[in-house]
């Protein structure tokens, strides 16, 4: 993967490009981005955690946001549901995305990068995702 930056660039991110040069941003979303650049609390709940994996849960009721969180491990995700989400990254870009259940994405970072992204639940039934982070990656774990 590449970056500039050393920001994800060509990670398999999912969904449609609806935004781009933090267009539509408000300037309370881009605080949060500042406040939470280096949030390793990628899921609403850690399920597990030991020197191999963290395992965690991110549950949102239609309407419901998750904030900017930053990824540097190896990692994937399942959408336990199907939905529908909106996510904008640390690059500007906004993008909306439909799951169907047991869809899965897999990401890998070599040493340095990262993908810095919230998550909302914009479709009317609650989204519940699965996300396995592997500590044995080329970045160090940041702390909780």
């Amino acid at each position: 993967m590449t970056s500039t930056r050393d920001f994800l660039t060509d990670a398999p991110l999912a969904g449609t490009l609806v935004g781009t040069d933090f267009d539509g941003w408000s300037d309370a979303l881009r605080a949060e981005f500042e406040a939470h650049s280096h949030d390793g609390h990628v899921g609403s709940r850690l399920l597990s955690e030991n020197d191999r994996v963290r395992v965690w849960e991110i549950r949102l009721a239609p309407g419901e946001r998750w904030h900017a969180h930053r990824h540097v491990l190896d990692y994937f995700w399942t959408a336990v549901t199907a939905g529908r989400s909106r996510q904008h990254t640390a690059d500007g870009t906004t993008r909306e995305v439909s799951y169907d259940a047991g869809e899965t994405r897999h990401f890998r970072f070599t040493a340095g990068e990262f993908l810095l992204h919230d998550i909302e639940n914009v479709g009317d039934t609650e989204l519940v995702f699965t996300t396995v982070e592997h500590r044995d990656s080329e970045n160090e774990a940041l702390a909780l």
